[in-house]
């Protein structure tokens, strides 16, 4: 059973010990309400270093208006059960204080650039400055080797790894693929909010994914996902997009491109689901 800790100085404690010892760490940030995708980032961690922080904490800078903050399922009991039968050493669960002390209104906030301002950014706006500053707090707090993410909130990992190229961070950024229900749909805490019917409504956008999978180009991937997914029944689409990964904005032109990520956010119900996947063509 990993420990749980609250505090800074507690975490300073651990952590000074482990690099006395000359112990390598693994960072796994998350917002808590744990499932098996997240199993996932915290075997890869424990692979990646010596020792695994996961962090669990609900950053209002990165809710909207509107977007559920204080709705937000929180079950540290839960969490750290369903942690019990995994190498994680400690999990880190700050109060708002011990993240924000000078309050989560007068915090100093990064900024996520025009990347952020785009696709869930243009959505949620301001959502990707609130994870960077939080991300980058955890990152100054835990000093990780590693910081585990997953694949399925690819714009989030693009952000993150910008920002530690940008400051030269001493960080290893690992993304480890989605891991999806036996339908094919992307684990998500969100998920759990789905009525049956809209859970059919919702695999949809797996399915496009599959289907775009199996085009032989960039534009005719686009064309299969937006068709499939315009003829959805009971989902709003948001957006379909191809996004170079290397910038993650949409290629000039998709003609003759050899990858791409293909990207999706669309609402069933009242829930919003985003999916995404790394396409190649002409292999």
């Amino acid at each position: 059973m990993p420990a749980v800790i609250h505090s800074l100085e507690e975490l300073r404690g651990i952590l000074d010990t482990w690099r006395n010892a000359g112990e390598t760490v693994a960072l796994v940030p998350t917002m808590g309400s744990l499932h098996q995708g997240h199993k996932a980032l915290v075997q890869e961690a424990t692979s990646q270093a010596d020792r695994c922080v996961v962090s669990i904490f609900v950053n209002p800078l990165q809710f909207g208006a509107g977007e559920g903050f204080d709705e937000y399922p929180r079950s540290l009991v839960a969490d750290e059960a369903f942690l019990a039968d995994t190498l994680v050493d400690v999990v880190f669960a700050p109060s708002a204080e011990v993240m924000y002390p000078e309050g989560p209104g007068a915090a100093p906030t990064l900024s996520a650039g025009e990347v952020g301002d785009s696709f869930e950014g243009s959505s949620r706006p301001g959502h990707f400055d609130g994870v960077l500053t939080v991300v980058k707090r955890l990152f100054d707090y835990v000093h990780p080797d590693v910081a585990v993410f997953g694949c399925k909130d690819a714009q989030q990992v693009f952000v993150v790894r910008e920002m530690v190229n940008q400051r030269a961070l001493p960080i290893h950024i690992v993304e480890v693929d989605t891991v999806r229900d036996a339908d094919g749909l992307a684990l998500s805490s969100r998920n759990t909010h789905l009525s049956e019917a809209e859970r059919v409504h919702a695999r949809e956008i797996p399915r496009a994914l599959d289907e775009a999978e199996k085009t032989p180009s960039a534009s005719e991937a686009l064309r299969v996902a937006r068709s499939i997914l315009d003829a959805a029944p009971g989902l709003v689409v948001d957006y379909v997009e191809m996004v170079d990964p290397e910038t993650f904005r949409p290629p000039a032109d998709t003609a003759g491109i050899r990858e791409g990520r293909l990207i999706i956010a669309a609402t069933a119900g009242t829930v919003r689901l985003i999916d995404n996947r790394l396409l190649r063509f002409g292999q």
